[in-house]
């Protein structure tokens, strides 16, 4: 059971920043951010999970240990989905380098939950501590960081696949779709650095300033640390309606308002994104289509484009009704990995992706988000992205593209760089 409380308060974005240098003291910490991106299944503007009542960490069998997890607690569950979880699912490995050496699946429920929507703050603490939480909101509201850090690191970051050598293995990409393997996968590559340290809640808050995306998130287990500005939605469960929002296509920002409309049209009509989001739509449409009621999937939008700072993406919506009996956990194992992250055919495209890169995915292009009482859900997908392990002294942020028949080499080398750039920014600022 949990105690309910809400509060108002007046300066929301300075709560915010206050919630998240308060969970410091936490080793189990998730904070989600919408930064005031509003549409027809927008939950929250802010939310943060700390302080563990349970904890589900696994390597092995997964699924079906979140699947127990779930039904028994009845209960908040906050955490993540690696990309390698493929490996429990299909007869697939994931034996590339791995810097960062995360588990496969981490979830917690949180004794102190926080939910913040428009001026209004609302905790669902555990009946045990639901003492505490006047006490809190007012610690929160008066919180004064003893050193706040600016963030800024200036690390050197190293390619974990030089550009020579991405446009051979972009080539050979080209070459299983030609011969007919593939028609698309998601190629992605990592930007490292080794021997280093970073203080992950200031450098979280300067990428998310700089990004300003809808699914902002901020994971913290113990030593390991995701700093996320995704901006894309892998799928959401409201009842027996779901909702998935894959994104492909993707187009600089300009300060010139003329010029920055144009790329927008120009990416809106480029016939290879649309080919891709396209076929990327049907791949999600077919996945939930598994366990959907029959002829309740549909497109919503198709190829639409989004704005956000740094860049435009083109987003498709796919909805679908599920039977009541369908358990939530089943229909995040049969739309796993989510198609945006993979390619088409799914199956054969994994294959391809573990032979050519060169750095196991972990968590990047991966899930985070959480599980609620009544067995909805909201995930988002682990893109633009930084990773951290302070034990290792381990900094990582992974991008990629889609490369389809109409890819050429150096314009898909192009869009990872410019994928890249918050994070680059972030990490290297001085």
């Amino acid at each position: 059971m949990r105690k309910t409380h809400t509060f108002s308060v007046t300066d929301t974005a300075k709560f915010k920043k206050n919630l998240l240098f308060w969970s410091k003291t936490y080793e189990e910490v998730v904070f989600l951010d919408s930064n005031s991106h509003e549409d027809e299944y927008s939950s929250f503007d802010a939310l943060l999970a700390v302080d563990a009542n349970y904890v589900l960490s696994s390597n092995s069998n997964s699924f079906n240990k979140l699947k127990l997890a779930q039904e028994e607690k009845k209960d908040w569950l906050f955490g993540y989905l690696s990309y390698d979880l493929k490996n429990e699912l299909e007869s697939l490995e994931s034996n590339n380098y791995d810097g960062l050496s995360f588990p496969q699946l981490y979830f917690f429920q949180p004794k102190r939950l926080i939910l913040l929507k428009d001026n209004t703050v609302q905790f669902l603490y555990v009946e045990s501590i639901s003492d505490q939480i006047e006490r809190d909101f007012n610690t929160i509201l008066n919180f004064i960081p003893e050193k706040e850090d600016d963030g800024k690191t200036n690390i050197k970051i190293r390619m974990r696949i030089h550009k020579d050598a991405y446009h051979k293995k972009a080539n050979m990409f080209l070459k299983h779709i030609q011969l007919g393997d593939i028609y698309e996968a998601n190629f992605c590559q990592e930007f490292y650095a080794e021997d280093t340290a970073i203080e992950p809640t200031a450098t979280f808050l300067r990428l998310n300033d700089i990004s300003a995306p809808p699914f902002a998130s901020f994971l913290r287990f113990n030593n390991n640390y995701l700093l996320s500005a995704s901006p894309e939605r892998y799928i959401k469960k409201i009842g027996s309606k779901v909702i998935s929002q894959p994104i492909k296509g993707t187009a600089a920002r300009c300060d010139d308002s003329t010029k920055d409309n144009m790329l927008k049209i120009n990416l809106e009509k480029d016939p290879k994104e649309r080919s891709e989001n396209i076929m990327i739509t049907d791949l999600v449409r077919n996945d939930l289509s598994i366990l959907a009621k029959k002829g309740t999937v549909k497109v919503a939008e198709l190829c639409k484009v989004y704005s956000f700072k740094q860049v435009h993406q083109m987003i498709s919506t796919i909805t679908a009704v599920l039977d009541e009996h369908v358990n939530p956990v089943e229909l995040i194992k049969t739309t796993f990995p989510m198609g945006s992250m993979t390619g088409a055919p799914k199956i054969a495209a994994l294959e391809i992706i573990e032979r050519l890169e060169e750095t196991k995915r972990g968590l990047y292009s991966g899930a985070v988000g959480y599980f609620t009482p009544d067995g909805n859900f909201d995930f988002n997908v682990v893109i633009r992205s930084i990773l951290y392990n302070s034990a290792k002294r381990y900094v990582s942020y992974s991008v990629g593209s889609a490369i389809t028949a109409k890819s050429e080499p150096e314009k898909e080398y192009q869009e990872c760089l410019l994928k890249a750039k918050a994070m680059r920014k972030v990490l290297e600022s001085n």
